[in-house]
């Protein structure tokens, strides 16, 4: 069986000159009766390939054409595998679109092989190293931010009076840090504080605060009435006293001097913070979230191969790699857990995916809700491509280990944590788990960002580049048109990752500040 997060290379049409020129489709695997369509136009009817096929109508960028005739009932393969079942005939030549097929049935939990192909650990990949700010603890950041935890919402529009202030008056007394930032939320009252699902967000939030992008100076503000209570956030270990600010203590008069006291705690951990400096440190030290967002079909085809090359390349430097989101990982979980390093870690990848079956399945939902409208027209019928696409992120390392929502990483190697597939809380989990660089691929583009850790965009089509120039950093695209491998793609974003992690290169989003909000991932009664 083909391994969707391993494909097989790339096989595009006649290479001449960029594509548009010359009709071009890209098949991954021998097996498929389905290509898409690479021209960044799509192709009309009566276009003939060198193989003789003919296409019977138009066909979008990035949509199947059918290279055979499927009956009704017969099976629509891609990377391999079965993504879909045909509804009615479809003919050769013809457009093979989202109305054509039906979504196939899920792989059952019970019945997958566990850590049965197992891959071998690649030849190590010494001498690499990066800039970054090493922490007490011994984890190494890459950026060197003031993080202010909330433990309720209620404190949020005080904080941000708070941290212009902060920014105007006292970050130009502390050049070496990069900035101050709130960890901001909707949760902390208001919320069934002792329901099971609550670890989630609590846990969350206390990561979220120990990120190594932080160095270790943890500051809460919290109201006081709240039923997050605001030393819950504070490490074990450190004074609460001197950690948090509480807006209802009788010692403070007024607006004033609540924002005097946020002001006096950020001055004292600005002071600790600005003494911090970079050092050359072992690419081991790095822990790399992956996500995509926007896909369309050229994701499980470009950038994602590309995103799962460097992965590798990361895991070989003995770095800490984290891809994610369930829903996206589901339909290929049978690629997966043979891969699992031990049984124990394939348990692990099988108790996450029944865990949010069961959440869909309260909420009257299952897989099928995920792509959205901008996934369709990009070419992705259903969410099984989706996820044949989306794990080709995780290269073809052994998978080490597994992390429930909002979990720390204590492994090292590519790790699973387990997150929704939205884009911002995904985003936020992965900060949590400890994150301190993210690489995002994009096909239908989304300006996204993360203000507690560098992101590097990559485009899946070269017509997004180009477009959106000034929010993309490396152009993937250019695996389909045959202008570059994916292993030469890898390597670029390698080398761009050690760039970026050692402040050498800044990322769009940090250029322009362009970052999205924290949202919590809360599956527990709201009350």
């Amino acid at each position: 069986m083909h391994a969707a997060s391993s494909p097989a290379p790339v096989r595009p049409g006649p290479a001449a000159g960029p594509a548009g020129d010359e009709p071009r489709t890209i098949r991954l695997h021998e097996t498929d009766n389905v290509a898409i369509v690479v021209n960044a136009f799509g192709l009309p009817a009566g276009t003939v390939f060198p193989d003789g096929l003919v296409l019977t109508e138009f066909v979008p960028q990035g949509h199947k054409v059918a290279l055979a005739d499927v009956p009704a009932g017969g099976v629509v393969r891609r990377y391999g595998e079965v993504v879909g079942i045909a509804l009615r005939p479809i003919a050769r030549g013809s457009w093979v679109e989202e109305s054509c097929v039906e979504t196939p049935t899920a792989p059952a939990l019970d019945a997958l092989e566990k850590a049965t192909r197992v891959p071998a650990p690649l030849p190590p990949l010494d001498g690499y190293t990066f800039e970054g700010f090493r922490n007490p603890d011994g984890s190494v950041g890459t950026k060197n931010i003031l993080a202010i935890s909330t433990s309720v919402q209620c404190v949020a529009g005080t904080l941000e009076v708070a941290i212009r202030r902060i920014r105007r008056e006292l970050l130009p007394r502390f050049p070496n840090v990069d900035d101050v930032i709130g960890l901001t939320h909707a949760y902390g009252c208001g919320v069934a504080i002792n329901a099971p699902e609550a670890v989630i967000p609590i846990r969350t939030l206390q990561s979220l605060a120990q990120n190594p992008n932080f160095g270790g100076e943890v500051m809460v503000v919290g109201l006081g009435c709240e039923k997050l209570v605001s030393e819950r956030l504070v490490p074990a270990g450190a004074a609460a006293e001197d950690s948090v600010v509480r807006l209802q203590d009788e010692r403070h008069e007024g607006f004033g001097s609540m924002i005097d006291s946020i002001l006096a705690m950020a001055e004292d951990r600005l002071a600790v913070l600005d003494a911090r400096r970079r050092e050359t440190c072992p690419a081991s030290e790095l822990v790399v979230g992956l996500q995509c967002g926007g896909s369309d079909a050229f994701s499980g085809v470009t950038a994602n191969p590309a995103l799962g090359f460097a992965a590798d390349l990361l895991v070989r430097c003995g770095a800490t790699v984290l891809f994610s989101e369930v829903t996206e990982v589901r339909d290929a979980i049978h690629l997966l857990t043979p891969r699992a390093a031990t049984p124990e870690v394939a348990d692990a990848l099988i108790r996450e995916m029944a865990w949010y079956d069961a959440y869909l399945e309260k909420g009257g939902a299952d897989r099928r809700a995920n792509p959205s409208p901008g996934n369709k027209k990009g070419g992705l019928n259903n969410i099984v491509e989706k996820a044949l696409g989306s794990v080709a992120k995780s290269g073809t390392s052994a998978i080490a280990g597994v992390l429930a929502p909002g979990e720390r990483v204590r492994e090292k190697g590519l790790i699973f944590a387990a997150t929704p597939a939205s884009d911002f809380v995904c985003g936020t989990l992965q900060l949590a788990s400890g994150i301190t660089l993210q690489v995002f691929s994009t096909g239908r583009g989304t300006p996204y960002g993360l203000a507690q850790a560098p992101v590097i965009k990559v485009a899946t089509r070269t017509e997004l580049s180009r477009r959106w120039s000034d929010l993309i950093d490396l152009d993937a695209g250019r695996i389909a048109t045959g202008e570059s491998t994916i292993a030469e793609m890898g390597w670029e974003l390698f080398h761009l990752i050690l760039d970026v992690a050692s402040g050498r290169t800044q990322p769009w989003s940090d250029r322009w500040g362009l970052y999205n909000d924290l949202t919590l991932f809360n599956p527990a009664p709201i009350t």
